[in-house]
């Protein structure tokens, strides 16, 4: 542990060490940045001999020979002899223990299973590690010469950085929603103090909903306190890690892309989703893309055959001419000049060559699709006349296919290929196989045998690389030494194609994304939304972040927000212990994996491998070998001591259904099961273990997919988001309760995760509140009193602090009024059908056990433009919405009958009361407008449902008989009965 007084490194979160007077060690005179001896020397040792902060040149030379680093420069995490200088902080990973029992992993003979597996992997790096200090002592240029080398004065320099909101914008802002708060304080206070007792039951009612709206809107409103902006610089991170002359050193990544129904998620938009990562611009031998067919379709197999064929000729096309974007259907169908910025004379006519080329591929698989309409009775059968291996799709083995990269495929121009693996994990009866988590987390042993990269991207099939350097984008914050470290995935928004100009199901999300997510990305960070996100492996395998020691004790930002002190006022706390602290982390359950390798440097040889097999890495990772070594890589790269031959053997093993049988997978390692929303779960673990996320926003979209836009299928989009996020509040992973005494998830970002687990509860006071104003009309009653100036003003300063708090929102995010309005709109919408739904069904699923199973929502396909827009599918999500409807119509007719019967002293109160009913119905327009479907042609279902609840609210209205008053109508009936009839 550190020792107090002693700075953490920046860069690898050791200590800095000590100098010869004993003091601690200070590379830069200029600017006091803490970096330890072990990473100066690594900057010397690349060439860069200027501080990381300030460029100015550091002050001591420093020898390089004893630094461990790999072949490509990367510093290894490696389990040292207690004689040797170990760097003790470098590259630790936090994780909580795991006791067993020692003679669960005994061999034969008694001795320890692990024992002899860490001592030769620690053998190779010895060895390793002594070739390249031998390597570096030859090839060392003179002092002399090293220091006539010029620098580059951008490698050493920041490759992103923040922009705050001008404080011209965010301080009215952040004012407002103060003065907001106070105004609905008084608000309530004259609302509770003010009751109507001709109407008790409405004005509880009312008042209810109204308090639960304000605590949703506390919590959707102030994990939006301190928005950020961020930029990056692509050329600083391509003169830090790609010098000319010299290898790449960027990172490898392993691209994800799932899939299931061919049917319903066509092979065509895969297929596109899988070129576009295959041409991205990036070092073609560090990418890799893995397909995960977890329908084991034959189908989407021969599509991607054709597709790894027709990859050898895009790919090269697109390098060629810097094309953008990279997925041939959507370029070739943009209504843009093409011939923009483009200078090469050949261009026109290999483009036309190619698009030639696309239309023949298109047709091949188009051909494949139209054949699989129809399933053989026999089954499939491959080429070779075999059987398909998937033709039970619940029961069939592990399929792994890799395609290019290492098979030798070259392009048309014989240049190396991008890995392109297909992969479908094995199923059998009587096993759960998690739906997409478990896809995703098979995916990732899958590429941790064969690939190892240490960054994962993973996408839907429907999303493809719009922005071919968005990885680089990433790139800027990963493996930036003073950003990257503690930083567990880089998200990137959601953009969408196939999406009308006005938007009216709010399919674009733009409030979400550019609104609520600039304001966690000041926070803690972004939630992971399920796609377009790049992972750090090390942080999907349940490790914390290397100095999550030292979150608690900052000094330098909130303990509330996370933000820096200038947004909140903070008291200077006494210095806490690193020991105390050290022990309050162990204590909470956050940690899943397995050692704290700073831990076993304490421990003499013998007891170290003791504990390493005491500690567990099967019951954590499971039962492979290779796997289990690779976990160990923090830089990535294939295991050593692996046969190559034997990597696809052991890829199909860590696929197989019982794999991860009394493991920690999905439990607290990779994609984290209990929820249909899985996305959320997982990027909640990783906040509470302590890591923070990046927002990232190039000016190019990063990533763009099809959305499903037509109103059912919208609808039943949200429900499975509601229902996923139901599920999380009635798990023990509840942000209410889940993760509190570390002081690693920071309050605001807590507020943030609460606010996404409880918005379909809001469902509930939603429908109630936008019932009450046609009880009102048609009952003659109101659910506020008189209204005095005082509360006239409160009235009146509670809408105006709406509006201003709206704008303002606009003003620093630069989201339009109109997505503003139409995000309002489809939050009713949403509010009173699917989020609705999703509670009942969760809580039938928690007290009955009664699962829902959801179908894959299916893609746009259709030629025409907005083809799918104006289809309406009938569902019962429809029936609450349709009731509201014709509810608040039939109210507003019988309020103006109703005026009209009394005279003018009823159309005061009417004006309330139909004001109320207008908004509602105004919210509702777009729901009204998609059921008139297409040249207003409405389901026959729908109209049947509408005539039967308009006849049914219309003998409620004749039975409450507003044209009579009640004194008239006591008259009325005593002449009836008076009358001998």
């Amino acid at each position: 542990m550190m020792e107090s007084g002693v700075p953490a490194c920046h860069t690898c979160g050791g200590e800095v060490g000590l100098d010869v007077h004993g003091e601690p060690f200070v590379a830069c005179r200029e600017c006091g940045f803490p970096v330890c001896k072990a990473c100066v020397d690594h900057e010397v040792s690349e060439g860069r001999k200027s501080c990381l902060r300030c460029a100015a040149p550091f002050v001591i030379e420093l020898p390089t020979h004893d630094l461990d680093r790999d072949d490509s420069g990367n510093k290894q995490v490696t389990i040292s002899q207690p004689n040797e200088p170990a760097d003790a902080g470098i590259h630790a990973r936090h994780v909580s223990s795991v006791s067993t029992v020692d003679s669960d992993y005994n061999d034969e003979y008694g001795n320890p299973i692990w024992k002899t597996r860490v001592e030769s992997w620690k053998d190779k790096k010895n060895k390793k590690k002594k070739s390249v200090s031998k390597t570096e002592k030859e090839v060392q240029a003179p002092d002399d010469q090293q220091m006539d080398q010029k620098q580059i004065p951008d490698a050493a320099e920041p490759m992103s950085a923040i922009i705050p909101i001008p404080k011209s914008k965010l301080s009215p802002y952040r004012s407002i929603i103060i003065v907001r708060l106070l105004i609905l304080a008084l608000f309530f206070h004259y609302r509770v103090t003010n009751p109507v007792d001709s109407a008790f039951g409405l004005w509880l009612t009312s008042v209810i909903c109204e308090i639960w709206f304000a605590v949703s809107w506390v919590l959707d409103q102030f994990p939006k306190w301190y928005p950020i902006n961020r930029v990056t610089y692509l050329d600083r991170l391509s003169a830090r890690y790609e010098r000319e002359g010299e290898p790449s050193e960027l990172a490898a990544v392993d691209f994800f892309v799932s899939t299931v129904d061919p049917m319903k998620e066509p092979p065509l938009i895969t297929a596109n989703t899988v070129l576009s990562i295959l041409a991205v611009d990036y070092p073609v031998d560090k990418v890799s893309c893995y397909v995960s067919d977890d329908g084991a379709a034959m189908l989407t197999f021969e599509s991607l055959v054709e597709t790894a064929d027709f990859a050898r000729k895009w790919v090269p096309f697109c390098k060629k001419f810097s094309i953008e974007p990279r997925a041939p259907e959507f370029y070739f169908s943009q209504k843009i000049d093409y011939l923009k910025d483009k200078i090469q004379p050949s261009f026109v006519k290999e483009r036309r060559a190619m698009k030639r080329d696309y239309e023949e591929y298109k047709v091949r698989v188009n051909a494949l699709v139209a054949k699989a309409q129809k399933t053989p009775e026999e089954g499939w059968t491959m080429q070779d006349g075999t059987p398909w291996p998937g033709n039970k799709t619940r029961d069939h083995p592990g399929m792994i296919q890799v395609f290019l990269g290492s098979t030798g495929a070259h392009d048309i121009e014989g240049n190396e290929l991008p890995r392109l693996v297909y992969v479908s994990r094995e199923k059998r009866p009587g096993f759960q196989h998690h739906k997409k988590a478990g896809a995703e987390n098979a995916l990732v042993r899958v590429s941790a045998v064969l690939t190892n990269a240490p960054y994962i991207l993973n996408l839907d099939c429907d999303h493809y690389v719009n922005n071919s350097k968005a990885v680089r984008e990433a790139m800027c914050f990963l493996m930036d030494p003073q950003v990257g470290r503690d930083v567990c995935y880089v998200q990137f928004p959601q953009r969408f194609d196939g999406i009308d100009r006005s938007d009216r199901y709010a399919n674009r999300n733009i409030v979400f994304f550019d609104v609520n997510m600039k304001g966690l990305d000041g926070i803690q960070g972004p939630v992971y939304v399920g796609t377009g996100c790049v992972f750090n492996r090390q942080a999907l395998y349940g490790y914390s972040p290397p100095n999550i020691s030292s979150l608690p004790k900052s000094s330098s930002s909130c303990s509330w927000c996370g933000c820096c002190s200038c947004c909140c006022p903070t008291k200077k706390q006494p210095a806490k212990d690193p020991a105390e602290v050290y022990k309050d982390a162990k204590r909470e359950d956050l940690n899943a994996a397995i050692f704290n390798l700073t831990e076993i440097e304490n421990y003499d040889e013998h007891e170290r491998s003791m504990l390493i097999s005491q500690l567990s890495f099967e019951k954590t990772f499971g039962l492979s070998s290779v796997f289990i070594e690779s976990t160990l890589m923090e830089n990535g790269g294939v295991p050593e001591s692996v046969n190559p031959s034997t990597l696809i053997k052991e890829a199909i093993h860590v696929i197989s259904c019982g794999y991860e049988e009394k493991t920690s997978w999905g439990k607290e390692i990779g994609w984290i099961y209990g929820s249909v929303t899985e996305d959320i779960l997982t990027g909640f673990k990783m906040h509470c273990r302590g890591w923070r996320s990046i927002y990232c926003m190039p000016v190019r979209p990063a990533f763009k997919g099809s959305a499903p836009i037509n109103l059912s299928d919208r609808l039943h989009q949200v429900l499975r988001w509601a229902l996923g996020s139901v599920e999380i509040f009635l798990s023990r992973h509840c942000p209410l309760w889940y993760g509190f005494g570390g002081g690693r998830l920071k309050g605001l970002q807590r507020l943030a995760y609460i606010n996404t687990i409880v918005y379909p509860f809001t469902s509930l006071p939603l429908i109630a509140y936008c019932s009450i104003p046609a009880i009102c009309l048609l009952t003659g009653k109101f659910i506020i009193p008189t209204l005095s100036n005082l509360a006239s003003m409160l009235f009146l300063g509670l809408f105006m602090s709406i509006i201003i708090t709206s704008v303002l929102e606009l003003r620093w995010s630069g989201v339009g009024i109109e997505d503003l309005w139409r995000n309002e709109q489809f939050w009713v919408i949403g509010g009173v059908s699917a989020h609705l739904f999703a509670v009942f069904q969760g809580f039938l699923k928690m007290l009955a056990g009664l699962d829902t199973n959801f179908t894959v929502t299916s893609k746009a396909a259709d030629d025409s433009e907005f083809g799918e827009l104006y289809i309406v599918k009938w569902t019962t999500l429809l029936i609450p919405p349709t009731t509201l409807l014709i509810v608040n119509l039939v109210g507003v007719v019988a309020g103006f009958s109703d005026a009209l019967n009394k005279g003018y002293e009823a159309w005061g109160p009417l004006f309330g009361k139909v004001f109320f009913a207008f908004w509602v119905i105004l919210h509702l327009y777009p729901f009204l407008k998609g059921l008139m479907g297409r040249q207003n042609r409405t389901p026959t279902i729908v109209v049947l449902w509408s005539v039967l609840l308009a006849s049914v609210f219309s003998l409620v209205w004749v039975k409450i008989d507003p044209f009579v008053s009640n004194a008239n109508a006591q008259n009325l009936s005593q002449d009836c009965i008076s009358i001998d009839c």
